[in-house]
């Protein structure tokens, strides 16, 4: 029984992390999608509300769970029994880095391998720093993240 980790920020969760999430759970037996909680980041939404709205997208897929996590990726999934890594990427300036990582990561928990998954086209342009800007601008971000995400996203721009 194969189990994927799929960690990230998710700050917010977008569609294009949805899209990776479920193509990823049809190829892996289970999926834990796991919010890192990275000290030098000061994200928009604490822990636990990533893990909450991560929670609601994925409610309808059986094999998806979600957790958080602080320090090394390759420590969680180790401790964790993951036998894959599965990471996102965008553009050919997502690949450099991922593949350092992917290496890193290999290096400190050799038993499990990263599986890239190239995002849809659709979504290719979309990260969870733009869409943050343009909600900070009043911008439509109905086209980047699901209504219950959009509405929790212009919530905290109004404080």
């Amino acid at each position: 029984m194969a189990k994927a980790l799929y960690p990230g920020s998710f700050d917010p969760v977008t569609y294009g992390h949805i899209d990776v999430i479920r193509r990823a759970s049809a190829l892996f037996d289970s999926l834990t999608v796991a919010v890192l909680n990275n000290g030098a980041k000061s994200p928009l939404f604490s822990v636990d509300e990533r893990v909450n709205m991560l929670q609601g997208v994925c409610s309808d897929i059986p094999n998806v769970k979600v957790d958080s996590f602080s320090g090394l990726t390759a420590d969680y999934v180790t401790s964790n029994g993951f036998d894959v890594i599965i990471r996102g990427l965008r553009a050919v300036t997502d690949f450099e880095y991922e593949l350092q990582m992917a290496q890193t990561n290999r290096k400190l928990a050799p038993k499990a391998d990263t599986v890239f998954l190239t995002t849809s086209l659709e979504y290719a342009y979309l990260s969870s720093t733009t869409v943050k800007e343009v909600a900070y601008f009043g911008g439509d971000i109905s086209k980047f993240v699901p209504r219950e995400i959009e509405d929790l996203i212009f919530e905290k721009y109004k404080k």
